[in-house]
């Protein structure tokens, strides 16, 4: 009987998961396309490298998707069980609550270990690509492309107007150049009536045969002559070869980029983690051990200090003690005193300046790390919400699971996102900033789950039962 409950239950879940799971990853997908294409479109991309870029960015989808479908299955599947009136059915042949839903939790404990795995191994790695890939695109210019009455300004030092262009030819009529190469001030004006353009190496380079034209061009003022030349310049054929290199689009090595919080895998995290605390750590310890030098030096007092037998270091630095300094070693005395407390405070001054980075930077690392226990665990979290959450709504439909769903995950992930922001601030510890959301929610989940246990919906409310009491207690 329990094992053909417990395969009703789970036979309830795939199809709700998967099928939001595809819904949301659509719609996240479209998200990233109207935010980004535009950005990619018109820089002669490879279609091959755009696929790869999107492929990259759904890992991050994946860890905003996955924690959401499974709160949706729960809530459909349990919803479904209260709303067709098996769970009164089984209920009713003396099945706990506990032993229908353990098989679901059972389910989310193992993608909980999924997006443990995914978390970090696989969403650093495809977010560094992605990051690396990123850049390669808006390093890239876009093509050379003229267009009739129109200047292209897309290689440096060069600005061309074509009055015509023949459709489906690289030919060229009435072509005019600025020349920019020499500078502002001596800027040349390249006319012709014609001119042909073809690619070289690969696109990397792009040869303008011009016929028939003139050049123009200001010549500076030099020794020889005094005054500014005009320079005028035929020609039946003249031939400009420009560097197109930057509107090629070109692949960089895994290695070239360097890492970040969000694109390094655990053992690497953990290991700048561990080496920024012991660099905070020697600082820490080169400091006191510097003041401690400037404050308490080990070379020997001056001659009439020692003099006194009964004296102390400290009593020395008294007023009495100083006083009975003559005024040319008072001076000699302050004098020290005051290089000695300019060489602390600067000391100081530069190791709270270089700790204080480095405890950002700790703080940065360890919220990473926590979020990545923390958004695994969520699918464990949603589905121990779910199950008790699906029979008290005692709906299955999509408008009240659609709602419900996402009013609880919205919270969950400003919650989440806020901790984040405030732990990176130092207002709150990473640990309590990353696993303040799931603490929140596994609260409403108890909740729930005594909600259900003691039928509390068959109950008269709380507050009617409390003015219960105390109207028989007062009669």
């Amino acid at each position: 009987m329990l094992r053909r409950l417990h395969w009703l239950v789970l036979r309830r879940l795939p199809g709700p998961f998967f099928g939001w799971l595809g819904t949301l990853m659509f719609l996240l997908l479209m998200q990233f396309l109207i935010r980004w294409l535009p950005e990619i479109a018109g820089k002669g991309i490879p279609v091959r490298v755009i696929i790869e870029l999107i492929a990259y960015n759904l890992a991050y989808m994946v860890v905003l998707a996955v924690p959401m479908s499974v709160l949706l299955a729960a809530l459909m599947a349990f919803g479904g069980l209260a709303e067709s009136r098996y769970y009164a059915v089984i209920k009713s042949t003396g099945i706990s609550f506990s032993q229908i839903v353990w098989p679901t939790l059972v389910v989310g404990l193992f993608l909980t270990g999924g997006m443990l795995y995914f978390n970090h191994v696989m969403l650093p790695e495809a977010n560094h690509r992605a990051r690396q890939l990123w850049s390669d695109i808006r390093d890239k210019r876009p093509g050379f492309e003229l267009r009739p009455g129109v200047f292209y300004d897309g290689i440096k030092d060069y600005s061309i107007l074509v009055r015509k262009r023949p459709s489906g030819t690289n030919k060229l009529i009435d072509v005019t150049i600025y020349d920019y190469t020499k500078g502002r001030d001596r800027q040349g004006v390249i006319k012709a009536e014609r001119g042909h353009i073809r690619s070289l190496n690969g696109g990397s380079r792009l040869v303008l045969t011009l016929q028939n034209g003139e050049i123009h061009r200001l010549l500076p003022a030099d020794a020889t002559h005094q005054a500014q030349r005009y320079k005028r310049l035929t020609f039946d054929r003249h031939k400009i070869t420009f560097n197109l290199s930057n509107a090629v689009f070109r692949r960089s090595s895994s290695g070239d980029a360097a890492r970040t919080t969000r694109t390094m895998r655990t053992p690497q995290l953990l290991s700048t983690l561990d080496s920024l605390q012991h660099q905070r750590r020697s600082e820490y310890r080169e400091l006191y051990e510097n003041v401690h030098e400037d404050l308490f030096p080990s070379s020997d007092e001056p001659d009439s200090v020692q003099s006194s037998p009964s004296a102390s270091p400290l009593q020395d630095t008294t007023h009495l003690a100083f006083a009975d300094l003559g005024s040319k070693l008072q001076r000699s005395v302050v004098s020290a005193a005051l290089n000695s407390a300019q060489s602390v405070q600067s000391s100081i001054t530069r190791t709270s300046r270089d700790t204080g980075w480095k405890t950002q930077r700790i703080r940065s690392y360890k919220v990473e790390l926590y979020k990545k226990f923390s958004i695994a665990l969520a699918c464990l979290v949603f589905m121990f919400i779910g199950a008790p959450l699906g029979l008290t709504l005692r709906r299955s439909g999509l408008a009240t699971v659609g709602g419900v769903a996402l009013g609880i995950f919205m919270f969950y992930w400003i919650t989440l996102v806020q901790g984040e922001k405030l732990s990176e601030r130092g207002f709150f510890p990473p640990w309590f900033g990353m696993w303040i959301a799931n603490i929140i929610m596994s609260g409403a989940g108890i909740w729930l789950l005594l909600h259900v246990v003691l039928d509390l919906g068959a109950t008269p409310p709380l507050r009617r039962r409390l003015w219960n009491w105390m109207t028989s207690s007062e009669s």
